[in-house]
Formats: structure tokens, sequence, C-alpha cells
């Protein structure tokens, strides 16, 4: 049932001097009317839009409002929404409503009005909102099939290291491009926008189905329906990946550049036959994104709690011997140990990282990409590595029984080897690596430490709001109600900021396993893992589950998170 959009209650007039001022630097920089008065006064943004609402008689829509009617779509394209930052709604009565940013904009007021009415034949109602809230709206509905017909085709550029550069940018409808053209170019440019780290392509009966992996979970974005479509978009993908079009039998794997927002990014695509066709996965490897997202690649910025932080410090910064860092595919283990090599470089030291491939570039660290097809594997790569004085060594990931030796050897003679292994938590590590049939007692002569670590996804900002679990919520995490009498439970509702999840943005929590004489003496004899988990918790390790509980506690993320994340670890 759609809701309708309500005005709120008047607030005191702002101060018109004040108004002069921030209208005319607001005019100057492109930044919104509410963004400069904030500025100046510090004053909560959505206080200042019910301010500036109140005198004028205008009703104010947050993102939720917009949400709950249709976007006019057809009369205001998504892309001219966007260029002008406005939106035009129909009501459940089919009325128009105008929401804009600033109600002074007389210019943009006219012109909706003149759109509504030569169009629709119908007068427009104005509302006001925050133009945050107006580009949520506008991202929320970039990936529906309106916006497909909004965006250009790409262009492709000169290659560069054997790969084209195809740039995302929007254009006017009426420039020529075949669908499958305009859908594959739209989707990148949604899912970048985004913060997608994966663009899922799947064939279905009737068509495609389009989904972006966000904050470690898939996310549907827009069905396309048509087989011959289907067909056309993953040809299309494997042009730009130069891939073998005829070639639908057999998994293929290639990779692409875009250029977007005036970087270059890397995709690195996956072909895989199914039922109904093909599908494909695009991995989105965009180098800049983690130092415009953190600022700066340090530990602190990925969000760890201050005693894990002291404890990976300590492991990082050890003179020689091995740092294990191990969880699921997308659990940020590469990034964990980036920024760990960011922050003990110091410029005195060679450090080399052998990776596959790399997918942040450090500055003042070697860094070579794996290449298998030349027949550059992490245990060839390594053995060189060792021939190129090295005192610090981070190798990306450790496969097979030869990489795990070499790494083994090269901690015991001097190095300090930073790696990664898929592993549930820090104790399945050890039955990898004696399944890889290494010898223990040199596995953990040379093992300073192990770090498990997952990605909790945290509860939106501006959605959040206190709930109660039931009592099976709890029991489901293994939790009473006496358990939690001090607990601030909170839980977001969905907006447009969040893309209706009710979270934005992940934490890390971790569980840290720094060996000791007694826990080598128990893995060499082979005692029993609950043996070896009693001593590591005597020891200070703390459980993955117990990090993820203490994030539900604060009213940082919820019990359905953390039962997502934790449930095996």
């Amino acid at each position: 049932m759609n809701a309708p959009l309500t005005a709120t209650a008047p607030l005191a007039p702002l101060d018109p001097a004040l108004l002069a001022r921030c209208r005319a630097r607001s005019a100057a920089s492109q930044r919104s009317l509410v963004d400069e008065i904030e500025a100046e006064t510090g004053a909560d943004p959505r206080q200042l839009v019910r301010a500036l609402a109140a005198p004028l008689g205008l009703a104010v829509a947050e993102t939720a409002d917009m949400l709950a009617f249709t976007p006019a779509f057809d009369l205001l394209p998504l892309s001219e929404a966007l260029a002008r930052r406005c939106v035009l709604l129909r009501s459940p009565t089919r009325e128009l409503i105008g929401v804009l940013s600033d109600p002074f904009d007389l210019d943009l007021q006219t012109w909706l009005g003149a759109r509504a009415r030569a169009t629709a034949q119908q007068p427009l109602q104005t509302r006001l909102a925050l133009a945050s809230d107006i580009q949520a709206y506008l991202g929320k509905h970039e990936e529906s099939a309106r916006a497909v017909d909004s965006l250009s085709p790409g262009v492709l550029d000169a290659k560069r290291d054997g790969k084209a550069t195809a740039v995302l940018s929007f254009a006017s409808v009426s420039e020529a491009a075949s669908p499958a053209v305009r859908l594959v170019n739209s989707t990148l440019y949604d899912a970048l926008k985004a913060g997608a780290s994966d663009i899922h392509l799947e064939s279905t009966a009737g068509g495609l189905a389009v989904k972006y992996r966000i904050d470690g979970v898939l996310d549907h974005a827009t069905a396309v329906n048509g087989i011959e479509v289907a067909e056309q978009v993953i040809s299309r993908l494997k042009v730009l990946a130069e891939l073998d079009i005829s070639e639908r039998r057999i998994p293929q794997d290639g990779s692409f550049r875009v250029e977007s927002g005036g970087r270059e990014i890397d995709l690195r695509v996956s072909i895989m036959p199914s039922i109904h066709g093909e599908d494909a996965v695009i991995r989105i490897l965009d180098k800049r994104a983690m130092i415009e997202a953190y600022g700066a690649l340090t530990l602190e910025a990925l969000g760890f709690d201050a005693a894990s932080l002291v404890s990976l410090r300590s492991l990082a910064q050890e003179a020689y011997g091995m740092l294990l860092v191990t969880g699921p595919t997308g659990s940020g283990k590469t990034t964990t140990l980036y920024a760990a090599l960011t922050e003990i470089n110091n410029g005195r030291e060679k450090i080399i990282t052998i990776e596959d491939p790399v997918e942040y570039q450090l500055p003042g660290i070697l860094q070579i990409p794996v290449n298998e097809k030349k027949g550059l594997t992490f245990a060839k790569g390594l053995r060189s590595i060792l021939r190129h004085d090295p005192d610090k060594i981070m190798v990306g990931e450790i496969r097979d029984r030869e990489t795990a030796e070499i790494a083994v050897q090269s901690a015991l003679t001097g190095h300090l080897v930073l790696t990664t292994v898929h592993a549930n938590n820090v104790f399945d590590v050890f039955g990898r690596f004696t399944h890889m049939g290494i010898d223990p007692y040199a596995f953990v002569s040379a093992l300073n430490g192990i770090w498990a670590q997952r990605l909790v996804r945290t509860n939106c900002p501006h959605c959040a709001t206190a709930y109660r679990p039931d009592d099976a919520e709890l029991a489901a995490v293994n939790l009473a109600r006496v358990d939690v009498q001090d607990w601030l439970f909170m839980q977001g509702k969905g907006c447009g900021d969040c893309r209706g999840t009710g979270y934005k943005g992940r934490r890390s929590i971790a569980e840290i396993l720094t060996l000791n004489d007694e826990i080598r003496e128990m893995i060499v004899d082979k005692q029993p893992i609950r043996k070896i988990k009693a001593a590591a918790y005597d020891n200070g390790t703390r459980s993955l589950r117990l990090a993820a509980l203490d994030l539900v506690k604060r009213g940082a993320t919820t019990l359905t998170e953390i039962k997502r994340v934790t449930l095996h670890a």
C-alpha cells in the first residue's frame, strides 16, 4: 500500500542573511543549498530541509517516501533526472509530484512544471528533499530497464597492456547501439556506482537475471526477457574479454578494462555453461576503490577492535616466521595483508608479493602477478623471489603442497612470510596443511600465528531503529533473554541509502591464534582439536562468534547477520 508524502511541523525560520550567503555559494560551487547551510551552521541537514520547506508550505520527501511512489521516467528520463538532480513521481491517484533539493531554484521548478503540463497535461505538486536522498533514490532505479535505455554504449579505446578499455558515460537515447551493448554497459555502470564486488549474469528459461554482490551478499538487480538478448549479452562479454564466442560447451576465463569516473578498472570474466545457455560472473577489481573508501590503507580503517589490532600488528612486525590469514572467499584476507604491509613498509626492507591477480597497487613494494599460461605459478614465482634478496614476502594464496613447502622453508630461513589459505577458522588450518602433506614439526616451527576473519555488514545509519528480538532469534545464536538485558539491539528498515537492505558498509571481525610452546607441542602430538581449542581460549583467543556478538551488543549489526557470517565458524 503506497503511503502519502507527509508534511512536517514547521521549525524556526532561517536567518535571511545566512540564506543569501549560502545561496550565492551554492550557485558558485554546484553544492546543494542545504550542504552550504550545514557547512556554516553545523545543523542537522534533515532539520534544515524542514526549516526551508515550512515557510513555503512545501512537504518534505525522504527516500522511503519516494520509494513508495512510481517513478515517471517516461516523462523525465533517468539521465535527465540525474543531470538536473530532481525526480518526477506518480501518486496512486496519478498526480504528478516533483521532488527537488532547492526551493529557490525557480528555473528548475518552471522547467519541471512545463514538462509535466506538456507531456501529461497535469499540474505539478512540488516537494523538497535532501540532494543525497534524491541521488539515493535515482541510484536505486539505475539498474532498472528504464536505466538501460538511458545509457550510451561504451567506446573502445586503444589497447593498453593488451586489454581494451571501454569508456562508460551517459549520452542521449538516440545514439545507435544494440540492446545487448546498452545492457552490458548500464549494468557495469550501475554496479560500479553501487560498490559491487561481482556481477552475476544468470541465464534463465525466459531470459537473463542480473545480480550484484554488494557487501558480500547477492542483490537482485533486474531481469531481462528474451533468450536471444541473453545470448547476445554473453557474446558481448566474450568480445570484450577476447574469448571465443563460438565456444559454448566449456568454461572460459578472460578480462578487460573499463574507464569510469576518470579511472581504469580491471574486470575479470568467468563464463560457465548452464542448462539454459551460459552464465557469466564479472569480478570488479578497482585498484583505487580501497584507498578512496578508507582514506589511507591502515588496519584501523578496516574496523578491527583495539585488542585484535594489537595482536595483528605484533604478528606482522615479527622479524621472521609465518603469519597465516584465513577465511572464505571474499572475507577480506588480501585487504588485511595489504594494510599490514603498508604499515610495516618503512623503506629499509625489501618487500615482495606474488598474487593472482595484483588487486591493489602498493607504492614501494615489488608486486608480481601470477601468470599460469606463461608458467609463472605461485611455487615457481616464490622460488624466484627468494633469489631476489627479500626481507618480507607476501604470497597471495597457498593452494598446493609445493607452495606450502616453499613458504614454510622461507619462514624457517629468516624471512617474514604473510600469506592466506582457505579455512573456516584458525583451527581448521592445521587440517588443511596436514592434508597437503606438510611436516607438522616444520609447520609449527615456522608459524607465528593464524588470523581468521569475516566481514560483517553493519546497520544503515540512516534507517536503523531499535528493535526487540524474539526468543527464537536469540536461541538460534545460543543466547537467552537473561544474557542480553543490557544489549542495544538495532535493525535497519531499508531505505534508498542502503538500497533497501537495512545494511550499509562492513566491518571486520577476527579470531587470532598466537602460537606458544604448549600449542605447538599439542599440534605435533596430533592432539584432538577440542583440546587445542581449550588451550587457545585459555591463552586469550576469542572466537569469531564472540567478536560478532560484541558488535550486536553495541547496535552495530544484527543477530541475523552474525548467524549468516559465523554459523559454521
